[in-house]
């Protein structure tokens, strides 16, 4: 299981590792209509799923703006940016920060992507910082699992595994 902390504190994460070349697990989240949504509702296209701890922090934000710019100049993609924010605050941060086309959904419910994922923070009843690619077949082709949640991703590798998946 990946090893990671939380402001420079081990976690214990909960759920099932996700590694390249493994087959994507299925999940399900809920949209900000509160309507279910899973893996498969996205079939045919190149997933980039960015998880954040909470979607109104400077890093989370960041995250999700960076991701949704660098994956809006790249065909056949959609992000995925998952947390355990209430769908209603979600919503929230993308009408006050004018994204109108990010794609946010919530784990909250029943934390089934964090359990799938393997980034469900026991202590805290959050997800861990991570990024997943999984190809328009449904096989993972990127993992990143951040080893401090308080800090960024590595964008770069993740925008790479997104064009090399196409």
């Amino acid at each position: 299981m990946a090893s990671i902390t939380f402001l420079n504190k081990p976690v214990t994460l909960l759920g099932n590792e996700v590694k390249v070349g493994d087959t994507a697990p299925d999940f399900t989240v809920i949209n900000n209509e509160l309507n279910p949504v899973t893996l498969e509702d996205s079939k045919g296209k190149v997933r980039l799923i960015s998880v954040v701890p909470s979607i109104d922090t400077g890093v989370c934000d960041a995250q999700t703006r960076r991701f949704n710019e660098d994956a809006s100049t790249i065909s056949n993609v959609e992000v995925l940016t998952i947390s355990v924010d209430l769908p209603f605050a979600q919503e929230r941060w993308c009408a006050s920060n004018g994204l109108e086309n990010v794609h946010t959904f919530s784990d909250h419910r029943t934390l089934s992507f964090g359990e799938a994922y393997g980034v469900h923070i026991k202590e805290l009843r959050l997800l861990a910082r991570a990024v997943f690619v999984i190809d328009s077949n449904n096989k993972v082709t990127y993992v990143e699992y951040v080893n401090e949640a308080t800090n960024h991703p590595n964008y770069e590798a993740a925008i790479e595994a997104v064009k090399a998946a196409q």
